[in-house]
């Protein structure tokens, strides 16, 4: 017995103990949970404090809706600034950022710009501490008024979309506005051609209102010429941007009145090497070949006549391409002269050796019946003359001497040959009978005249001669005056 109630005692003391360390576990975690609440308190108060040294977002308040801080829902923004008033001005300023592209054939250029407007507008204005500007993308210029500038004689235009409306605004507080945008616009230009290709082209930009007179709208650049600015990265494959400038007038419409304009100007010159090398070496290639056929022979008939057409079809070739990247204007450009000059040098050439060949054939076919005539009416005589001079005399090249010489001779009888004698010999081996057509001593010379003015244009050597120095000598001079017109 004295044991079991020792162990009950045991027992009991062993319950107490456990029960004593569970409350005081207990106690301990409550403690560290307060703390850790505690510290929890501390942290979050002081990230309030910090929060409240922040600025406010006025975005989470509805009261402060840029609707509400610029006041939009408050005016009638389908009416100008100051309606009733004086004019508004608007400035103006252009950027240029590239010149794509200039079409001869359409006559027409494209221009990528960045064109800004600047203005005021009361309605627009709010209250600020710090006197900070605010700015807007595209979707709020729906909302306000902003000035109807459009471009005189554009053909196509848009505003850049990518990623989104390339369009600014900024709205200052006292209500100045700038308005922004970017701009592709494809507008005509009245070329003139008749220099071409030595010419210089002035093409213009043109701005102006499209409702607003200039009793409502002033359109003005805002910095004069300084308001125009391009990039100097800018160039063109065929022309070389000589200078932009600025300019301004008043424009009248018949039935709507005066209205502001604005002129962005530039000058291009166009670059001569690539016509040199595309359209003048090749004509004057052409020009100088069809030369050649000068020192071919006259009888060499296929050489010539082939050498003579392909230049010709070569020059036609030529001139076609020319006016194909050309529009069709009906007046005479510079490039049509020269390539037309050299067409006919060309085109003479050829003529060169079709008169060469005529007027050899009319000489052989003269020799030929004059040759005959003289031995079916020729009158015999047995003069005292060698055989060599009197060969010299059929051939029409005697003398004045050699003429004179026969008025000496007289002619005699002709003695008919017995039968039994024909095996005579002539008394003179060195007499022999010469056919003569002249009757008398004038008429020889006259016909030695007409001969001697008759022999360049017979002889037909002399008229290659000839053109070798003609044809050469007058394309240079006229090489010499194009180029110092023109140039």
């Amino acid at each position: 017995m004295p044991y079991l109630s020792g162990a009950a005692v045991l027992l009991l003391c062993l319950v107490v103990s456990g029960e004593c360390w569970k409350h005081g576990h207990r106690v301990r975690r409550w403690t560290g949970t307060a703390e850790t609440q505690k510290h929890s308190t501390n942290q979050s108060s002081s990230s309030s404090r910090s929060v409240a040294k922040k600025p406010p977002d006025v975005t989470k308040s509805r009261k402060t809706k840029t609707e509400h801080l610029l006041k939009v829902d408050d005016h009638d923004f389908t009416m100008r600034p100051a309606f009733g008033g004086p004019a508004i001005p608007v400035g103006v300023d252009v950027q240029v950022e590239s010149l794509d592209s200039i079409s001869e054939v359409d006559m027409d250029f494209t221009m990528t710009l960045y064109l800004r407007h600047y203005w005021k507008d009361e309605r627009l204005s709010f209250s600020s501490s710090t006197n900070k500007s605010m700015t807007f993308d595209g979707r709020l210029v729906k909302k306000i008024w902003v000035p109807d500038v459009f471009f005189v004689h554009s053909k196509r235009s848009f505003i850049h979309d990518t990623t989104t409306d390339n369009i600014m605004l900024r709205v200052f507080p006292d209500g100045h506005v700038l308005y922004s945008l970017r701009v592709t616009v494809t507008a005509a230009c009245n070329m003139d051609f008749s220099r071409f290709p030595l010419d210089s082209q002035t093409c213009s930009l043109e701005l102006e209102s499209y409702a607003y007179t200039d009793e409502d709208l002033m359109l003005y650049w805002k910095s004069g010429d300084e308001s125009l600015s391009t990039d100097d990265r800018i160039s063109l494959s065929q022309f070389l941007i000589q200078k932009f400038h600025t300019t301004s007038r008043l424009a009248f419409y018949s039935s709507t009145g005066w209205y502001n304009r604005l002129y962005i100007n530039f000058t291009l010159r166009r670059h001569i090497f690539f016509f040199l090398l595309q359209t003048y070496f090749p004509a004057t290639l052409m020009v100088m070949l069809s030369w050649v056929s000068f020192w071919i022979d006259r009888r060499a008939v296929p050489a010539r006549v082939s050498l003579g057409i392909t230049t010709v079809l070569t020059m036609s070739t030529i001139i076609t391409g020319v006016n194909a990247s050309m529009p069709r204007v009906s007046y005479i450009k510079a490039v049509d002269i020269y390539l037309w000059v050299s067409f006919v040098f060309v085109f003479l050439s050829v003529l060169e050796y079709a008169a060469v060949n005529y007027l050899s054939t009319v000489q052989d076919r003269r020799e030929r019946k004059m040759r005959e005539r003289a031995r079916s009416q020729s009158l015999p005589c047995t003069c005292s003359i060698s055989q060599t001079r009197t060969m010299t005399m059929m051939d029409g090249t005697y003398s004045e001497a050699d003429t004179n010489s026969l008025a000496g001779y007289t002619e005699e009888p002709i003695v008919q040959e017995e039968p039994d004698e024909k095996h005579q010999v002539p008394e003179k081996s060195e007499h022999m009978v010469v056919h003569l057509s002249m009757s008398s001593e004038s008429a020889g010379i006259k016909k030695r005249k007409s001969l001697r003015a008759l022999s360049i244009i017979q002889n037909t050597h002399a008229i290659d001669k000839y053109s070798r120095m003609i044809f050469p000598g007058s394309y240079i001079f006229f090489n010499l005056i194009y180029w110092s017109v023109y140039c």
